[in-house]
């Protein structure tokens, strides 16, 4: 009997992009029904984010081997969008966006200070934190559609 055969950077995580996209629309979707202005801006930004990163990636053969100029210069504008939400909202949730984001920049600068980073270790740093802003962006929808309701509530009938 053999073990599982190790594999590249790349192809561990093949299916994690298609997944990712998936819950990316999904919870797009739902800021967009059920969020407000905070909520439909970040999902806007992400999906953006998501577009562009998905445009400029370099070809699978070559990915993290260096630092990824393209998808960071997507990641800063992202990180700047994140911001600019968390400096003008009233909620906390966007500062954690940011902070997030801010993680997935300095993955970047990590390849850029020692560029013998392993690219398994880069990729990671790249694709872990994605995720927690999607998780993030759902629970500050959540949120916002609880205070809603809950506003309803108390209000009473017109």
């Amino acid at each position: 009997m053999t073990g599982p055969r190790l594999r590249g950077p790349v192809e561990c995580t093949q299916m994690a992009p298609n997944l990712f996209r998936l819950l990316l629309l999904a919870i797009a979707a739902y800021a967009f029904i059920r969020g407000g202005s905070d909520e439909r801006w970040t999902a806007v930004i992400c999906l953006l984010g998501a577009l562009a990163t998905h445009l400029v990636i370099s070809p699978l053969h070559e990915r993290f081997q260096g630092v990824e100029t393209a998808v960071m210069i997507v990641d800063l504008a992202v990180l700047a969008g994140f911001i600019a939400i968390a400096l003008r909202s009233d909620r906390f949730w966007p500062l954690w966006m940011a902070g997030v984001q801010l993680t997935t920049v300095m993955g970047h600068a990590m390849k850029q200070v020692d560029s013998q980073l392993l690219p398994r270790a880069y990729a990671a740093s790249l694709g872990f934190w994605a995720y927690w802003t999607l998780a993030i962006l759902a629970v500050g929808v959540w949120r916002h559609h609880r205070r809603v309701l809950d506003s309803r509530r108390l209000s009473g009938p017109a």
